[in-house]
């Protein structure tokens, strides 16, 4: 055994090396995705929001969601993908749940994100990543690891995560759901009409975003 151990342990880090590559490749890939313009626009009212696409768009659809949220992680690429299609405009707020342990410090890592122009970016990475972190026991040595892999500048980042102002962006948005009777997250509006919870699903959603379009844009 001892004549083949040397061999042994050669085909092992040349299997760690490997290894480690296509994970790296897969982290940096997650991390670049088509580039998003990363917009926080403040309304008449002072309010800061997250949107994506024409403030103009026939449609808006507005999220109530927490990042630890498994529903909401299934549902991120399809809202993605009817944005695109449908040229809507989507209106992301923060709303973490008390059952969820890490929800609330990564909306806090979100928001931080969007202090360098990067928001969406963290949220579809935060989406794509929740298998990993939500069961992780320190959450926030792998929201600054998402950080270094966004090329944001790190020491801010950490310290934006601390701050009052991150930290009141987020409660904001928890306060405007309880005012319009959020309870639970996904929480959908197309228009300012809630979906229904039972049609807020990948199967269910494309039809109720599409029927609000042509609602919208009635035909001559």
């Amino acid at each position: 055994m001892k004549r083949y151990l040397p061999f042994i342990i050669v085909a092992l880090v040349g299997l760690l090396a490997v290894g480690g590559g296509a994970f790296l490749y897969r982290a940096k890939r997650s991390a670049n995705p088509t580039p998003k313009i990363s917009k926080t626009e403040t309304l008449p009212s002072g309010e800061s929001i997250h949107a994506l696409g024409p403030a103009d768009a026939a449609v808006t659809l507005e999220e109530f969601g927490d990042f630890q949220c498994p529903p909401c992680g299934v549902l991120s690429e399809p809202i993605n993908q009817l944005q695109k299609q449908y040229n809507l405009r989507v209106i992301y707020r923060n709303f973490p749940l008390a059952i969820h342990a890490h929800a609330k410090e990564a909306a806090f890592a979100a928001e931080a994100a969007a202090r360098q122009g990067r928001f969406w970016q963290m949220h579809d990475l935060l989406y794509r990543e929740q298998a990993v972190w939500s069961k992780s026991t320190d959450a926030r040595a792998l929201f600054n690891a998402y950080a270094g892999m966004l090329q944001l500048d790190l020491g801010r980042f950490k310290e934006d995560m601390d701050s009052s102002d991150v930290q009141q962006q987020v409660e904001n948005d928890q306060q405007r759901g309880a005012e319009i009777g959020v309870k639970t997250t996904p929480t959908i509006f197309l228009n300012n009409k809630v979906v229904p919870s039972k049609q807020i699903s990948p199967d269910e959603l494309p039809g109720m975003v599409e029927a609000a379009v042509k609602k919208a844009k009635p035909s001559s």
